[in-house]
């Protein structure tokens, strides 16, 4: 009955903005993949298309697009910088070295997938995909040549760590520009995004990395990318503990948050004092303010050791910025458009969950552009107004949903692939049997978790 009504109250400008939608999407997707556009212009065209096409005004068209890269950048740009520098103190320090060893020193051979897929987790949580794959593979390469353990063995469970850090756990870009589109609650995002992702590590790091290494038993890597050791000879560094603090900080900051928002009323100061520090802004800066101290120093860095890191962090995040921020524009102009409200009156409709709405859009525009942020900032943009009406629970589940969908099925549009392909000495049929399935098991065992969390919370 519900549909039958929808149906019919369905207008000829309901078609226009969703053939307007349909076109605008796939202009991105073939200036992406096809002209090799960066996806920052793609997502300006795109929006442009999108706006004129559905009949709005020019003037309201260029402002819709101006405030949501505002808006967008206003909330995730500073977040983002801050993890960098996180990151790169990280890096530089040396603990990023400290943690691996600690950790590797401590596992027999029967427990190395599990301490990859920990040590990937670790390092993933201040790091940007891309930074920490390059700086987890030669780990991988020579943890491997030492071991004689197979490479994918232990490959897999760090690159699941990676992923799905990168997918469903703040402060990194994807679920944090799908947080502000939504307006979650960060730490509640973080919480469940913890409750989502260590199973889904589970099953697709160590678990399917035995699957993997039957399915590829002969991958050898370019043997100049072996490095015969990952840290320099007497370098000073920071100790395992304090180098774990200062990653984990953020985190408990906003996880307490998260928890003082649930379990306390609005007028206790414990709150108010949680509400503050927890604040993923505050919390970010805080990490970054105390790794200077507790990374920099044991290092031996100076204080123009530190300023140049903490520079350094910057460029290479400028590109990372500019896509965010024009898919936050995107996403104001399919809401300002009314493509949100249409999409929300279809989903009523066929009474579809939200929840597996947006991680079946998330996962189209994935396998069309290849890209997990554009694929989150997108869909978000798409099935926002369906977040309005529901609790913060919800909201965060619906974030997690989106980052799921965006991990599915990478393959040859996804500069992750060939990253993956050329450092483990992989042809493309093998990067698909293990990296990109590796990806799809991420995603759907995601899912396959978040569904059943939104019936039951």
């Amino acid at each position: 009955m519900t549909a039958t009504l929808a149906a019919g109250a369905w207008t000829g400008h309901d078609t226009r903005l969703i053939g307007a939608t349909v076109l605008a999407i796939a202009l991105i997707v073939v200036l992406i993949t096809k002209a090799k556009l960066h996806p920052f212009l793609s997502l300006i065209l795109g929006s442009g298309v999108l706006g004129l096409v559905a009949g709005m005004p020019v003037d309201k068209l260029l402002k819709s697009f101006s405030s949501g890269v505002g808006s967008t950048v206003a909330s995730v740009g500073v977040l983002i910088a801050l993890g960098a520098m996180l990151g790169k103190l990280l890096a530089d320090s040396g603990g990023a070295d400290q943690i691996v060893d600690t950790i590797l020193a401590k596992a027999g051979p029967r427990l190395l997938p599990w301490a990859m897929a920990l040590v990937a987790a670790l390092i993933g949580l201040p790091m940007f995909f891309e930074i920490g794959l390059v700086m987890l593979i030669p780990v991988v390469l020579l943890v491997a040549k030492r071991s004689g353990r197979p490479l994918m063995l232990l490959g897999i469970p760090a690159l699941a760590g990676l992923s799905v850090l990168h997918g469903l756990v703040p402060p990194h870009p994807g679920p944090l520009a799908a947080a502000g589109a939504l307006n979650a609650n960060v730490g509640i995002t973080l919480a469940l995004g913890l409750l989502v992702g260590i199973p889904a590590l589970v099953v697709a790091g160590p678990l399917f990395g035995r699957l993997a290494a039957k399915m590829v038993p002969d991958a050898i890597p370019p043997e100049r990318l072996i490095p015969e050791t990952h840290s320099e000879s007497g370098k000073q560094r920071p100790s395992f503990a304090a180098t774990l603090s200062t990653v984990l900080l953020p985190v408990v900051l906003m996880l307490g948050k998260a928890l003082s928002d649930i379990l306390l009323g609005k007028e206790n100061e414990v709150r108010r004092v949680l509400d503050f520090v927890g604040d993923p802004l505050v919390a970010l800066l805080a990490a970054v303010l105390v790794g200077m101290v507790t990374l920099g120093r044991p290092a031996g860095f100076d204080r123009a050791r530190l300023s140049s890191t903490v520079s350094d962090a910057l460029p290479p995040i400028a590109g990372i910025l500019l896509i965010v921020g024009a898919g936050g524009g995107f996403k104001q102009t399919l809401v300002d458009a009314g493509v949100g409200d249409v999409i929300t009156g279809l989903a009523t409709g066929a009474n579809l969950s939200p929840l597996l709405l947006g991680w079946l859009v998330a996962v189209a525009i994935r396998l069309a552009t290849g890209s997990a942020t554009v694929a989150t900032v997108s869909a978000a943009g798409i099935v926002a107004p369906l977040a309005a009406t529901m609790d913060p629970t919800h909201s965060a589940l619906l974030v997690l949903a989106i980052g799921a969908g965006s991990l599915f099925l990478s393959h040859v549009n996804d500069a992750g692939f060939w990253l993956v392909k050329e450092y483990f000495g992989l042809s493309v049929g093998q990067t698909l049997k293990t990296w990109s399935l590796m990806e799809t098991v991420i995603s759907v065992v995601a899912i396959a978790l978040i569904l059943p969390l939104g019936a039951l919370l």
